[in-house]
Parts: C-alpha cells; structure tokens; sequence
C-alpha cells in the first residue's frame, strides 16, 4: 500500500490519527489500529468495525464471515 501511494519503495509515509497509525518504517503491508484493547495491526484481509461507542475493533476476514451475515437493503 505505502509503496503504491507513494510511488516508491525509499519513501517513508507516516501518519497519526486518533484512532489509527500508519508508520512504513515500522509496519509494512498494514496499519495500526488503536483499540480498548491496545494497538492492533490490521492487515488487507482484516475488517475495521466501529462500536456504538466510537471504539474501533479488528476482526479478522475469517471470524468477520463466521460471525456475521450479509442482509440485503430494502428499497423499497
């Protein structure tokens, strides 16, 4: 990801949020997740959900479809 956006492989990214850490120097392929839990490296294949709360989980891809079920909108 960061060497796609970045065009290169040299060019360090870096970002901070309040919920979120993006460091290329020290995570590569995926981002921190902070969590109640603590931070969590969250990769492609892992799923971000946000609590009622505002707290933010991981889940990874496997444990997100055995948990949950797709429901289809209702247009009308």
């Amino acid at each position: 990801m960061f060497d796609f956006l970045t065009g290169t492989e040299d060019q360090p990214m870096y970002l901070e949020g309040e919920h979120f850490n993006i460091d290329h120097t020290k995570v590569g392929g995926g981002l921190i997740i902070k969590t109640l839990e603590g931070d969590h490296l969250a990769r492609f294949s892992d799923w971000i959900i946000k609590g009622v709360n505002g707290d933010f989980h991981l889940c990874k891809h496997e444990i997100f479809e055995k948990t949950y079920e797709l429901v289809e909108e209702d247009n009308s």
